[in-house]
């Protein structure tokens, strides 16, 4: 997924505090509630809204995120203040794959040109596992364009394994060898 570079760097520094305080666990529920309230299609309607006034969104927030970490509900209203509540759903996600990175679990986005069988899915999770040397969560994508075979994103890597690429890489061939 294509994130904003912002909403990496307050995933970034919420992770500092929640692993300095020992709130990992905390700190990931709150942020996916916050992550459901700015994510939900009424409640970015309501917060993008000029004509509600600000004390009523910071109430919406104070109601919706009652009972999380104290620290959540701050970067909850920092965003309301800054206008970027739809970064809300990015940073829960960065913030949930630098924990599980620290645990050693890795993300990975496979596209296939067609839709992975759960046979396909284990044995791409496994050689995943072995390249990666822990545990992997996969995400599944299908884009017909790849023609076959694979594209796995990992984190910075990309493994393009797709016949699309391969095809373009022997026409290059085929066009430098006149």
């Amino acid at each position: 997924m294509i994130r904003d570079v912002a909403a990496k760097r307050y995933a970034e520094a919420a992770y500092l505090i929640a692993r300095q305080d020992g709130t990992e666990e905390a700190w990931s529920a709150g942020l996916q509630a916050m992550s459901a309230l700015f994510g939900h299609e009424l409640g970015q309607a309501f917060m993008e809204n000029t004509r509600v006034k600000p004390a009523e969104k910071l109430e919406l927030i104070e109601k919706s995120l009652e009972g999380v970490d104290p620290l959540v509900v701050n970067l909850a209203r920092i965003l309301l203040r800054r206008g970027r509540t739809p970064l809300g759903p990015q940073i829960a996600e960065a913030f949930q794959e630098l924990v599980d990175e620290a645990k050693g679990v890795s993300h990975a986005l496979v596209t296939s040109a067609v839709t992975l069988t759960d046979e396909d899915r284990s044995a791409v999770e496994k050689r995943l596992e072995e390249l990666t040397g822990g545990s992997v969560v996969l995400e599944l994508d299908v884009d017909e364009s790849i023609i076959g075979g694979l594209i796995v994103r990992i984190g910075d890597r990309l493994i393009d394994g797709s016949t699309r690429s391969k095809l373009q890489g022997l026409k290059r061939e085929l066009a430098g060898s006149r």
